[in-house]
C-alpha cells in the first residue's frame, strides 16, 4: 500500500543532499518593526531541525 505524504510538512521543511531538515524560523510574518535589528536579521536565516523530530518527519514524508 502507498504512504501519503503530509504536504503542510512538505511545505515547511526542506530536504538537504545529506538528509537533513531545514525550517524557517518561527514568529518572522508580522509584529517586526518592535523588534531589534539583530533580531530581525537572525529570523532570515534558515534553521536546523533536531534530530529528535526527524524521526517523525521522515514518516511524514515517505518518498522525499
Amino acid at each position: 500500500m502507498k504512504l501519503k505524504t503530509r504536504k503542510s510538512v512538505l511545505k515547511r521543511i526542506k530536504i538537504t543532499g545529506r538528509q537533513k531538515f531545514l525550517r524557517r524560523p518561527v514568529h518572522q510574518n508580522h509584529f517586526n518593526a518592535k523588534e531589534s535589528g539583530q533580531k530581525t536579521r537572525r529570523k532570515r536565516k534558515t534553521k536546523k531541525l533536531q534530530r529528535i523530530s526527524g524521526k517523525k518527519i521522515r514518516r511524514m514524508l515517505p518518498y522525499s
